[in-house]
């Protein structure tokens, strides 16, 4: 391994010093400074015949802490200066200082995730921090936290202190952090309450190719914090390359565009020789891409099981990575290798199975895990070897989903096999509902896959779908979540940004306007907006929940009803994963009847509060939810979530009703307020036998097999009217979290002009008929219009608290 030919870049300014004083540098650039380019005039090395005094002078502190580097920073380093990205250090440094914003675009594994941050932590390093911290935006919780680890021990800091990440319900930074890894969904939540993001210098946005909601907005929102702070403000966009000729348009010929391609190869890449040049991510034309079309009846679980066997039994070196459907899929394939492995050769070696998918939270990180030896529960072990016995290939097999594609770099990758499919949640909101979508993958995506073989030797990816469905079956890229989402949550968002004057937001792709309409009309039902479509009282405390509007509404309602306590641990319960394990069909039986006793006659809701309070009760203790088949890691999520919204309801003064569950009158209340929220989400028995049409958009389901309804002995009859917390169209269209509910209730709670909007059934009809006997004679249910409806029922709400719900 060569020496580096210059110092470490965060060490070529002192700790305190925005430039070097000497009246020599007087004319040179600050990313000349920054570079190290200089480190070599004067010096005379390291190591020389300076004497004692010299060598003193030669101590490289870090300038973040003040503390010398480590041996392994200098390790690292090395790693790093191999890294592809590299090369376009120099040049971003020096765009950063005439530019806005930059767009920087490079393949996965480039480095890109890892070093942009930390020359932008240089760059406010010069400036001694005075224009911001820097702020690197994630799509993914997960990666957000892996980065950050990664990046402090790069950098030689501790994470916490001088880097740290905020996600969702988890949050390792100080006021001094200067390097932040954020969620994108924090990061716009942030802006609502700092509109031009004063606290930060530079703001990374990583992972563009990715086009999640909150990514694409906050493209839009940056852009005109850019305009906005024009001196002290900067913006890198990193993408893929498949985006970066959409997203240059898009920002027009000002914002400079840094490639791969067009950069010049580094001082590193000419003296590296052949020893670093096959230690670099491997090339694209180094990779074999081979198709394989299942036959009629293979579930793509299983074959691609059977390959990850078959290519282990060549006995070649090289870790695998296997593309799937979903984070379930993974899981699926986990299980199966694990009892396909026991007719393996002893000698062919260990076989590791790694998941690696959003719903492992911090166990994610063993994707890192050097040591062959440190396995988990499920690590697959051929057989132990005899002593004179060859010791095989020790392999780790990753099983992903769509994470994997541009995040969690890996190194000695040599074989990936793509399923080219990909599981979809798509929401209607005609029928206001959300879809479970098998579809194939775009090109872009397929590309993406294959650009994951990152090993010194040749590569395979292994395509199990024919070269006709890649040819003309994929579009080029996938679909931005704007035109697939629930825009509710983000209107909300963007409503209270307008509040605080920030003006409108540009959009990479305009969500589909049938979208952005139900959204305000939801918003509207839900007494979010005021007769001029900006934010009600109501709305702006809708605004400060981190919860969906319906949620927050319910909260919110809850006030009024003296049942907050209660409101809270059902919000913390939904908002979590699912607390109850998914058990295997042969333990099922066994699961329900350590729930019974769980079970709360009064519905699924209720049941959410007794078993948060009996893992309460029982000190959170992980034993008794594995007896018990329940997640001890939802369940401690829940009570950080429900922690978090007291904070805020106490932060911004509302009332908190003390406990009173377990009273007729306190479970009648949590009903009156769960309403409030989730009267668009209730359904009607229409038969008595458990099919229920929903009365937003009529379709049928049923109750979730492990309803309370349905578990409890002796079972009740099924309730006539249900409110649900959710329903997704999928294979068994079952409706989740239900609780009995009573018209008369629905009818007092609901906005009038809702219920006239229903599209007709016999439950329209009875509710209107019911609303009619409640209803003085002057009511004209069929003559008003819509107008004099919303009227009516502002005039209703001119008078009321901030916290009764109308």
């Amino acid at each position: 391994m060569s020496s580096p030919t210059a110092d470490p870049p965060a060490a070529s300014l002192s700790p305190g010093s925005r430039l070097p004083p000497h009246t020599a540098l007087d004319s040179l650039s600050l990313s000349s400074l920054l570079s190290g380019d200089l480190d070599d005039e004067g010096d005379g090395g390291r190591g020389g015949e300076g004497g004692e005094e010299d060598g003193l002078g030669d101590l490289e502190v870090n300038p973040y802490d003040g503390l010398p580097f480590s041996s392994r920073y200098y390790s690292l380093l090395e790693e790093r200066r191999k890294f592809p990205v590299w090369r376009l250090r120099q040049s971003l440094l020096e765009h950063l200082e005439s530019h806005n914003m930059v767009l920087l675009s490079a393949a996965s594994g480039a480095g890109k995730s890892t070093q942009v941050p930390q020359w932008c932590a240089e760059f406010a390093l010069s400036y001694e921090f005075s224009q911001g911290l820097v702020c690197c935006s994630q799509p993914y919780s997960v990666a957000a936290v892996s980065l950050a680890l990664r990046v402090a021990d790069e950098m030689d800091l501790s994470l916490g202190l001088e880097v740290g990440y905020r996600v969702s319900h988890d949050d390792s930074c100080t006021p001094d952090t200067m390097l932040r890894f954020v969620s994108d969904t924090l990061l716009l939540e942030e802006m609502m309450s700092d509109p031009l993001l004063h606290q930060y210098g530079v703001v990374v946005l990583d992972e563009l190719q990715e086009r999640t909601v909150p990514t694409d907005v906050l493209l839009g929102l940056l852009c005109d914090v850019c305009r906005q702070r024009p001196d002290n403000f900067r913006v890198v966009l990193l993408t893929h390359p498949t985006l970066a000729p959409r997203l240059s348009a898009f920002l027009g010929p000002s914002v400079p565009h840094l490639s791969l391609d067009s950069a010049p190869p580094s001082n590193e890449d000419e003296e590296g020789g052949e020893e670093e040049e096959d230690r670099r991510p491997v090339e694209v034309n180094r990779v074999e891409t081979l198709y394989r079309e299942l036959s009629a009846g293979k579930e793509p679980v299983s074959a691609a099981c059977h390959m990850v066997l078959d290519l282990h039994r060549r006995g070649e070196e090289g870790d695998l990575m296997v593309f799937l459907a979903s984070a379930q899929e993974a899981e699926e394939c986990v299980s199966l290798l694990e009892k396909e492995c026991v007719a393996l050769s002893p000698q062919l070696g260990a076989l590791r199975t790694i998941p690696l998918h959003a719903g492992l939270g911090g166990q994610i990180q063993r994707v890192y895990e050097a040591d062959p030896f440190t396995l988990r529960e499920n690590d697959l072990e051929a057989s132990a070897m005899g002593a004179g016995g060859p010791p095989g290939v020790r392999r780790k097999v990753f099983l992903t989903d769509t994470l994997a594609e541009a995040s969690f770099s890996l190194p000695a990758i040599r074989y990936v096999i793509d399923t080219g499919l990909q599981l979809k949640t798509v929401y209607n909101p005609q029928i206001r509902a959300n879809s479970q979508v098998l579809r194939t993958i775009s090109k872009h995506q397929a590309n993406m896959r294959t650009q994951r073989v990152n090993s010194h030797l040749p590569g395979l990816c292994l395509r199990l779908y024919p070269p006709s469905l890649y040819e003309e079956g994929m579009g080029e890229a996938h679909c931005p979540g704007v035109m697939e989402e629930n825009l509710s949550h983000l209107v909300l968002l963007l409503k209270r940004l307008d509040i605080a004057d920030m003006g409108q937001c540009k959009f990479l792709d305009r969500p589909a306007p049938e979208a952005l309409m139900q959204a305000l009309e939801d918003l509207d039902y839900l007494a979010a907006l005021d007769d001029d479509g900006n934010l009600s009282e109501v709305g702006i405390i809708m605004s400060e929940l981190p919860l969906e509007p319906s949620l927050a509404k319910a909260l919110i309602a809850a006030c009024e009803y003296d049942c907050v306590d209660e409101l809270l641990t059902i919000a913390a319960m939904l908002t979590a994963p699912s607390c109850f394990v998914t058990a295997d069909p042969s333990r099922e039986e066994a699961a329900v009847t350590h729930w019974r006793p769980l079970m709360h006659t009064e519905g699924d809701h209720m049941t959410l509060i007794n078993v948060y309070k009996a893992f309460i009760e029982h000190n959170q203790d992980e034993a008794w939810c594995t007896t018990n088949f329940l997640s001890p890691a939802a369940l401690r999520l829940a009570v950080v979530i429900r922690a978090e919204l007291l904070e805020v309801m106490q932060r911004i003064e509302l009332p908190v009703s003390p406990p009173a569950f377990g009273c007729q009158d306190n479970c009648t209340n949590i009903k009156r307020a769960l309403i409030s929220g989730f009267f668009l989400k209730v359904a009607h028995d229409v038969d008595g036998s458990g099919n229920y049409l929903l009365l937003t958009h009529r379709h049928v389901a049923h109750l979730h097999p492990f309803s309370s309804y349905l578990c409890r002995q002796p079972r009740p009859d099924p309730p006539s009217w249900v409110l649900y917390h959710e329903f997704t169209i999928s294979r068994d269209n079952c409706i989740r979290i239900a609780s009995e509910v009573h018209p008369q209730m629905l009818v007092e709670l609901t906005p009038q002009y809702y219920l006239g909007n229903l599209p007709s059934s016999d439950g329209k009809e009875l509710l209107m008929e019911l609303r009619q006997s409640l209803e003085p004679p002057s009511y004209e249910q069929d003559g008003e219009s819509d107008a004099q409806s919303r009227t009516h029922r502002d005039a209703g709400e001119t008078s009321t608290e901030l916290c009764v719900v109308q």
